[in-house]
């Protein structure tokens, strides 16, 4: 399958010459009259170009019979604008061609009734039309790309601001999408025009090193491809031997990507074998490996484990003749074409059943329309389908052997909502190769992954610090909304009686009177909605506190220890934060948090001894993190190890106290006659304030070794 195009316009019979191979004689003469349609709808219009409009439906037609699709998918394309540029109703297209067209024919018109405040908003609004529709036809997808893919083709008249846009846009969404589904032709197609236009530099620079390298590579894959032919023959293995030209926009991005030169990403050489059978290409991986050496780790089987497009394909690496690596892909004849048209595939063979393309293709469609139902606006969504569209896979086990492919860089919780947003929202700890693992652990392909779930747990905005995917991301998001709830307004009635007991009051002794004035201040209803902004941490309960008790700064307070008061940390949700003794952890440190009856958070320092009894305990456990800014001093140990010398505690307290960090205790052991051990308590900003310290006093001719704890 090839898509023809040369920059010579089609016409209709074009178009019947290349149908009536694939299609019956009524159903090609019913594109035909779809034509005359359109042509009749759309006359006297013009593209920017100065072409009549009618051509380019046409070319969109002629796109998708290059990939053998059916003739309402066909009529589709030849009407696909008469709704939104001509006076046509969708009820007249209904009336001619029937229901299946004019919802084709609705799925792919553009947003053109409502204004949106920015072209950010519009391209979203039409991106979530495009996806619903795709629900319900998946054929909507096709019509779209193929309309990209001429409105690509021809962008030279339209001014460069435009053109970049567009351009970008493609980059961004639409090759994606082609690739998601597996339409590698239109992909590599859209990713080219868009390098060009988008890159115009970039691209001439990088044409033209090609252009001279291609003659010195010529002999070198002429040699390759003769030499696994032949060994191909004397295995008796029938096989169709290419040697492929790398695309300009994948040497481009692998040349970002890992910083590579030109040269050693063009090096490479590459072929595809096809054969036969499945079992076929397990045979054809065995003799190339006795051919040329393959390259330790370089094997991947995308036939036993497809991926999530539906690509079928084994993947070997291979040291070459002179020195060059080779890169190899073999599949089978239907993998090949499944590869190229991807889930137009399954109207290529005329299957009676759904391929496993198309299977994959509306599996993904109904994760994405969830996650448009869990989106705040059309923007978030937009956003959160290019995360998912950029996966580079790992391959995860459930403990009953089941496979889940995600994005490289997931966590568990990313794991926990692949297997179901309840999995997800209830998740409380998880096991990795049978070992308990903190939530945000990043999992690696081979690993079996199993998720502890606890009837009452509930998402913690922690974890929007390091989820990747975008269904996880969505579903946290839409979990937290409704956090807006009595249990949130509850935990702000504790919240502030906190702070009130500090100011000897309580929140029901505050008369209706302050509430009302205090409502006002902020810009709220009623005081169910302040409870809940104070619970959801959207208001600080100290600050509401003072203003309900009317507080100028001179109300009296009572005494309180500050290293007891509650600290901000991300994840904690407003919660009382305390800091035990056995390890007292530092702005900087990598922190656990453990919830304890009547203490709150107890933040551990994640190497703290005592955390391996929590690890016991995981649904107790809760991901935290430091605040960006966070002022005040925290107490931490240092041990220092020093020659016995008169005067050598006052030198290094000195030291200290000149690093403005305080000593709150210190404690000596004799270690024999030479050395002793000083144990200090001092108080510090962060991580950097005490390396400061610690590193002027291991500079102090005296001390023999400096460490924490």
């Amino acid at each position: 399958m090839s898509l023809r195009y040369n920059g010579d316009m089609y016409t209709i019979d074009d178009l019947e010459k290349l149908i009536s191979s694939y299609l019956e004689t009524d159903e090609v003469m019913k594109v035909r009259r779809a034509y005359e349609f359109s042509a009749k709808a759309h006359a006297g219009q013009h593209r920017v170009s100065g072409e009549a409009y009618i051509h380019h439906p046409l070319e969109v037609a002629h796109i998708l019979a290059d990939m053998h699709m059916d003739h309402q998918t066909l009529i589709a394309a030849i009407l696909h604008d008469v709704i939104e540029d001509t006076p046509t109703a969708k009820t007249e297209i209904h009336k001619k061609f029937g229901k299946g067209v004019a919802e084709l024919v609705d799925g792919v018109s553009k947003l053109t009734q409502i204004t949106f405040d920015s072209h950010a908003e519009a391209q979203a609004h039409n991106f979530r039309k495009m996806l619903l529709a795709m629900s319900n036809d998946i054929r909507v997808i096709l019509l779209k790309l193929a309309d990209r893919l001429h409105n690509m083709r021809t962008l030279g008249a339209l001014p460069t601001a435009k053109r970049r846009r567009i351009a970008r846009e493609t980059l961004e969404i639409y090759a994606p999408i082609a690739q998601r589904l597996g339409i590698n032709n239109i992909r590599l197609e859209l990713e080219g025009l868009g390098f060009k236009v988008l890159y115009p530099m970039r691209h001439r620079v990088l044409s033209e090193q090609i252009a001279k390298a291609r003659g010195h590579r010529k002999e070198i894959v002429s040699k390759i491809r003769n030499a696994l032919k032949r060994r191909l023959r004397q295995e008796k293995i029938p096989a169709q031997v290419i040697g492929r030209e790398k695309h300009l926009y994948g040497i481009y991005q692998k040349m970002l990507s890992k910083s590579l030169s030109f040269a050693e990403v063009y090096d490479v050489y590459a072929f595809r074998i096809i054969v036969d059978h499945v079992d076929t290409c397990y045979r054809t991986i065995g003799t190339v490996h006795n051919l040329y050496k393959p390259v330790p780790g370089k094997f991947k089987d995308y036939i036993a484990i497809p991926k999530l497009n539906g690509y079928q394909s084994l993947h070997t690496v291979l040291f070459g003749p002179f020195g060059v690596p080779i890169e190899v892909q073999i599949r089978g004849k239907e993998m090949n074409d499944v590869a190229e048209a991807g889930i137009a595939a399954h109207w290529l063979y005329k299957t009676g059943e759904r391929s496993a393309t198309h299977k994959r293709a509306r599996e993904w469609l109904k994760s994405i329309i969830e996650m448009q139902t869990t989106a705040g606006n059309p923007q978030e969504f937009l956003e959160n389908v290019k995360i998912d569209l950029f996966p580079e896979s790992v391959y995860l086990f459930t403990p009953k052997g089941k496979i889940i492919e995600l994005p490289r860089g997931v966590t568990a919780v990313d794991f926990a909502y692949a297997i179901h947003t309840d999995v997800g929202n209830s998740c409380v700890g998880v096991r990795i190769d049978r070992r308990l693992a903190p939530l945000g652990t990043r999992l690696n392909t081979g690993q079996t992954v199993e998720v502890i779930t606890a009837p009452r747990a509930q998402p913690n905005p922690a974890w929007l610090n390091f989820t990747v995917t975008a269904k996880a991301r969505s579903n946290i998001r839409h979990s937290l909304k409704d956090l807006q709830t009595n249990e949130a307004a509850a935990l702000g009635k504790r919240l502030l009686n906190r702070e009130l007991e500090i100011l000897d009051s309580a929140y029901d002794q505050i008369s209706p009177d302050l509430i009302a004035k205090v409502l006002k201040e902020n810009h709220l209803q009623d005081a169910q909605q302040l409870l809940q902004e104070v619970g959801l941490g959207n208001r600080m309960a100290p600050l509401i506190a003072r203003q309900l008790i009317g507080q100028t700064g001179q109300a009296r307070r009572k005494p309180v220890n500050s290293k007891e008061m509650p600290l901000a940390i991300k994840g904690s949700e407003g919660m009382l934060i305390n800091f035990p003794k056995c390890c007292l952890p530092i702005p900087g440190d990598p922190i656990l948090g453990f919830v304890t009856a009547g203490r709150g958070i107890v933040v551990h320092h994640q190497t703290c001894p005592n955390v391996t009894e929590y690890r016991n305990h995981p649904d107790k456990w809760i991901t935290v993190e430091w605040e960006n800014r966070i002022a005040g001093e925290f107490p931490t140990n240092i041990r220092i190890d020093v020659t016995n010398q008169r005067g050598v505690l006052a030198i290094i307290a000195a030291t200290i106290a000149d690093q403005e960090a305080n000593i709150v205790h210190v404690d000596m052991k004799d270690q024999d006659d030479r050395y002793i051990t000083l144990k200090f308590v001092i108080e510090v900003r962060d991580r950097q304030h005490l390396a400061k310290v610690m590193r002027k006093v291991r500079n102090i001719k005296h001390v023999s070794r400096i460490s924490r704890r």
